[in-house]
């Protein structure tokens, strides 16, 4: 148990708004011409939270801008960097745990080019079997716990919560297990409870009638900022044309996702979601900013919770636009 507790931090955010900052830096200009490369990678999630890409593809943002996109989908926002690292992908969309650790560890020099995804009350939720037992947080004591993936924003939030319920963590086991393979998992009570994320907290309660235990984004950790668009540092040098395009179309997705019908209509297609859950679904924010502020408090939640042994300047992280 670490001596700090998540309640004394001050994590409320509120969501991005206005024209995409870059950072409080200009950046460097750059001589006008066409973009360095035209065919990139994208890392994402089969999940809610990345709609934006979605969107921007939909609406011919990254056509507009000269892009061709392939997205690949990822298990987890860890996974985005050993393939940001070989040069596999150009982009990811990745939780901010996973960048800042990577980034303090020295694994990789990561830029972050958009913000992503901000949660809101139920877009997280820790849930158990209905007839399990398990109804509240101090339920999970001694519990095993599927995540998608370790040392990451889920594993953060769930030990943030739980810890402020008063479970001794050291009781709880963490198993990695893919969003998709949850439910099943459950049924199948391959673990006692599952951290899900939308669409696939609202097909599991619609479905198989799961019981709600916890939401790890309320309380001290409501409305953090969750994930973002990130390349590496390298990558952004090497092409600032190409990385300041795909900031643009991506901010535009971003802007569109608050129209809750288009999203609707997306997740029904890359998220194999059934229209009624759709209608149902618990959607969080897509900030148009990336405000330093706001997500240096993920990099000081990481360092009380023992994730970051020092501190992590985010603001150094952010991507400022070449000018023209």
């Amino acid at each position: 148990m670490l001596a700090l507790s998540i309640s004394a931090l001050t994590l409320a955010a509120v969501s991005g708004c206005g024209l995409l900052s870059g950072g409080s830096s200009e950046g460097t200009p750059v001589t006008p011409g066409p973009l360095e490369r035209t065919k990139v990678t994208v890392g994402v999630l089969p999940i809610v939270d990345a709609a934006a890409v979605h969107m921007a593809i939909k609406k011919g943002y990254f056509k507009a801008e000269g892009l061709d996109v392939d997205l690949k989908n990822l298990a987890g926002g860890a996974a985005a960097i050993p393939g940001m690292a070989n040069g596999e992908l150009q982009f990811a969309f990745g939780n901010y745990v996973s960048f800042f650790a990577a980034q303090s560890k020295k694994i990789l020099d990561i830029t972050l080019v958009a913000d992503g995804y901000q949660a809101r009350p139920h877009v997280f939720m820790i849930v158990a079997a209905r007839g399990s037992g398990i109804a509240r947080p101090q339920d999970l004591a001694g519990k095993k716990i599927a995540i998608n993936t370790k040392n990451n924003i889920v594993e953060l939030t769930t030990r943030a919560t739980l810890e402020a319920a008063g479970v001794d963590m050291k009781t709880v086991t963490f198993v990695e297990v893919p969003f998709p393979d949850m439910r099943a998992g459950l049924e199948r009570k391959n673990f006692d409870a599952a951290f899900m994320v939308e669409p696939f907290i609202t097909q599991a309660e619609r479905l198989a009638g799961v019981t709600a235990v916890v939401d790890p984004a309320s309380g001290a950790t409501n409305e953090i900022p969750i994930a973002g668009w990130a390349a590496s540092a390298e990558f952004t040098k090497e092409n600032p044309r190409t990385v300041a395009a795909f900031q643009r179309a991506i901010t535009k997705g971003q802007r569109d996702c608050a129209n809750r019908t288009d999203v609707e209509d997306l997740v029904t297609a890359y998220a194999n979601v059934e229209r009624q859950t759709a209608s149902l679904l618990h959607l969080g924010t897509w900030p148009l900013t990336l405000e330093p502020a706001r997500l240096q408090r993920v990099a000081d939640l990481m360092k009380t919770y023992g994730v970051l042994t020092g501190p992590l300047d985010v603001k150094a992280m952010i991507y400022a636009a070449p000018s023209s």
